[in-house]
């Protein structure tokens, strides 16, 4: 069985062809098969409930390809080494970190990491907007503009 990827690509962000097909013999065991199609699903299921990291996906890996690969991967290592240093801190000291930001450190020193935090957030979620309206867009048609409305 072999099945063929479409021609032309449908997304907004995807290079203008697709090149390939996924190849899965009739004749292999049927555990087989689910493991060739557990990679693709893996990355829909995380597109479904993560449209805006999705977006930014397939348009930085349409435009640059591989070269962006390296920066994927520190972006990823460096949030593991955050979200395991705050649990460290959050399992020892039974504080979050806004807590002993606000003990350590003086009062201006707590605002501008609040205000950074609050940028960091408010960037995060751009990215969130712009991928929800994509999505509203290719499953409903649904203008983008209105969709990020």
């Amino acid at each position: 069985m072999r099945f063929q990827l479409p021609p032309v690509a449908t997304a907004p962000f995807c290079p203008p062809r697709v090149q390939g097909t996924v190849i899965v013999a009739p004749t292999i065991p049927s555990w087989r098969k689910l493991f060739r199609f557990a990679g693709p699903g893996l990355l829909v299921a995380v597109g479904y409930m993560d449209p805006g990291n999705w977006a930014i996906d397939i348009e930085s890996g349409s435009r640059y390809g591989y070269d962006l690969l390296f920066v994927v991967l520190l972006c990823g290592v460096a949030a593991m080494l955050l979200q395991g240093l705050a649990m460290r801190l959050g399992l020892v000291a039974r504080r979050d970190l806004a807590r002993m930001a606000r003990e350590r450190y003086s009062t201006a020193a707590t605002r501008t990491l609040w205000i950074l935090a609050e940028v960091a957030i408010v960037a995060t979620d751009i990215a969130e907007v712009l991928g929800s309206a994509l999505a509203f867009n290719l499953l409903l048609g649904i203008p983008l503009w209105i969709g990020c409305c």
